[in-house]
């Protein structure tokens, strides 16, 4: 095997590699004698297929099975022998005019990483910004509960604005009625906005036993199209009226919610309000950890790897631009500002290359049975008939692999950084903290208790892709702003979710039940 250098230019590598035709034959030699044993073929006893039958049968496959495992073991050398580190898989073509018999010429053309030395670890220096939880916001987080939880009691007299309606009603368009229209004894709460525009208020003054005929139009971008804009009417027939009744917070109405005393209930959700804030904290000293690595390090980066991170934060920018009250004008705005997004990609890089080298000089790994773990977390996604196939897909890729590790390792990195720096702590107010957080890459932070300004819709995109380049290149943007929220307040959450479901199900008919049938549609067309 012949490998020449054609190119060494920064961080890129070009060479010629000519595999000669008596490497590959004897490759197809190897590949027939594994199969002779299993080949089937009328007149002949299994495994006694004649070899020139062999491949006269399977040819081309065991030619290209041949070839294919040349050149696997062909990179695999020009890899070892030159001590290289690519970037990103090798591009590599065979040259026109190759054919069985001879020698197969290959043009290999990479980028290879930085030579970067496990910068020193004294000096780092951290604020700890925290937030004591104060009893008026475990207060306020009971009462929102209390809030989602609201019961009705049925009254006398005419339906007013928080009252429930339960009530039948029936969707016509040009006088036909129209599917996902109708519903029975549906609970309608008049205010709460889950209905098209105009529908509740139309609601107010009707008592039980009163019909009415109501009219409304729907929103222009309404998902089922043959309703969009369209005026339509609504008959309508009340069964019942009901007014909001008191909720006491007390220990029955914690019982409710399947705790044990409502001083149990503020206490977890005094302890969820202090694990938010302490991702908060962690959020913003990362933050900072990262703004003095990329300010204390400057070196080449794969042009390969920054345009795939590039790539990926386009893409983000792009769908959230589009998600915007003015795509038109978020997309033009997000355009002029591109080059400034290269750099926040080429910034992530820098810093997962760097934070690579630092885990491997220290000793931070991430272990096999916390690997399992992340495979096994990622394979919930999949159906369970094809989660076996997604646990294979990763052991044989391990690109794949990676990506899974990278958000693991690259905190571990972070934890062992703190660990080690010179960590002063100080405490603030939440908007300072969050101030902190929003600052610009480059380490100022807004003064002291002053909020951040409101972002404009592509600053506010901008400012997520900004989050972005303070993960390693396969982390998640913002993973470090959604800290897990505790038992209590999955708890309490679910239980309130339940008591207002009626209030969830009065959306269906009028509002999202078209929605869901042309959805259905779509899906079997």
């Amino acid at each position: 095997m012949q490998i020449v250098e054609t190119t060494n230019e920064g961080l890129k590598r070009a060479y010629t590699v000519t595999i000669p035709a008596s490497a590959i034959t004897a490759k197809i030699e190897g590949v027939v004698k594994k199969i002779a044993p299993q080949v089937k073929m009328p007149g002949f006893r299994a495994g006694k297929v004649p070899v020139n039958l062999v491949k006269k049968l399977h040819g081309p496959a065991i030619h290209q099975e041949a070839l294919n495992t040349s050149i696997r073991e062909a990179m695999d050398k020009l890899v070892a022998d030159n001590a290289l580190r690519p970037a990103m898989n090798p591009d590599v073509q065979l040259t026109d005019g190759y054919e069985e018999g001879k020698d197969a010429e290959l043009t290999v053309s990479l980028e290879i990483l930085p030579k970067i030395e496990a910068p020193a670890l004294d000096g780092l220096k951290l604020d700890k910004l925290t937030v004591p939880v104060a009893d008026e916001a475990v207060t306020e987080a009971v009462e929102r509960i209390a809030t989602q939880q609201q019961r009705f009691e049925t009254k006398d007299g005419e339906a007013a604005d928080g009252d429930q309606v339960i009530c039948d009603f029936t969707g016509k368009h040009d006088g036909v009625e129209f599917d996902g229209g109708k519903a029975e004894k549906q609970p309608i709460v008049i205010g709460s906005g889950r209905l098209i525009p105009g529908f509740e208020e139309q609601l107010v003054g009707m008592k039980a036993g009163d019909d009415r005929v109501i009219t409304v139009t729907f929103p222009e971008d309404y998902p089922a199209e043959n309703l969009a804009g369209k005026e339509v009417t609504f008959d309508i027939l009340a069964h019942e009226i009901k007014a909001p009744a008191e909720s006491k917070i007390d220990d029955d109405f914690a019982k409710e919610l399947g705790l044990e005393s409502l001083e149990q209930l503020t206490g977890l959700l005094r302890g969820q309000l202090e694990q938010e804030t302490a991702g908060l904290t962690r959020t913003a000293m990362k933050r900072s950890l990262l703004d003095q690595l990329a300010a204390g390090h400057d070196f080449d980066v794969p042009p390969t790897m920054v345009e795939a991170e590039f790539s990926q934060i386009w893409q983000q920018l792009i769908q959230e631009a589009q998600s915007e009250e003015d795509p038109a004008a978020a997309l033009e705005e997000i355009e002029a500002e591109k080059d400034d997004y290269r750099k926040i990609a080429e910034r992530r890089v820098r810093l997962g290359l760097l934070l690579s080298e630092i885990g491997q000089a220290n000793g931070v790994e991430v272990t096999a049975q916390e690997m399992q773990m992340l495979v096994g977390q990622a394979a919930q996604q999949y159906r369970p008939e094809d989660r076996q196939r997604f646990f294979e897909y990763v052991q044989q890729d391990p690109m794949m692999a990676a990506q899974l590790r990278a958000p693991l390792y690259e905190d571990k990195v972070v934890d062992f950084l703190i660990e080690k720096a010179d960590v002063t702590e100080r405490e603030v107010t939440r908007e300072e903290l969050q101030a902190a957080i929003e600052a610009d890459t480059d380490g100022e932070t807004p003064a002291e208790g002053k909020k951040p300004a409101k972002k404009a819709p592509a600053k506010k995109a901008a400012k997520k892709a900004d989050d972005a380049a303070d993960e390693a290149p396969a982390a998640e943007a913002d993973a470090e702003e959604k800290p897990k929220k505790a038992p209590a307040k999955k708890a309490a959450a679910k239980k309130a979710d339940d008591a207002s479901e009626d209030e969830a199900e009065e959306a269906k008919p009028a509002k999202k039940a078209p929605a869901k049938k042309k959805a259905a549609a779509d899906k079997e067309g």
